[in-house]
């Protein structure tokens, strides 16, 4: 005997829920949708996803805009310009002296393409 879909609706509900709870709690999804509606100049650089794009550096002023982030591929930093408004490196890069919080130690870091 078939279930009713009106049976088995509330249980497809329940786990859809279920679903997108863990899928906020497990990725970076939820803060990174409240930092992109919250202030309109943040990006998630487009070799990152919002899944998986980490903030580690935010602007301490009156925007609070990320200065410094990482997800498994590269490190980026906000540079705030149209032109380029982030640059980004590999994580595992041959940079001497490399600071992931200071872009001045990165070397041969990429320029994203404007906006």
């Amino acid at each position: 005997m078939t279930p009713r879909l009106s049976t088995i609706a509330p249980y497809l509900l329940a786990a859809l829920f279920a679903g997108v709870v863990i899928g906020c709690v497990a990725t970076n999804l939820a803060s990174n949708a409240m930092m992109l509606l919250l202030d309109r100049s943040n990006v998630i650089p487009q070799e990152s996803s919002i899944f998986t794009f980490e903030p580690y550096v935010i602007n301490q002023g009156s925007s609070n805009y990320w200065l410094y982030g990482k997800d498994r591929h590269y490190y980026y930093h906000f540079t705030y310009r149209d032109a380029a408004p982030y640059v980004y490196i590999r994580v595992g890069n041959p940079c001497r002296g490399f600071d992931r919080e200071d872009v001045r130690t990165w070397c041969n870091a990429r320029a994203a393409g404007g906006r």
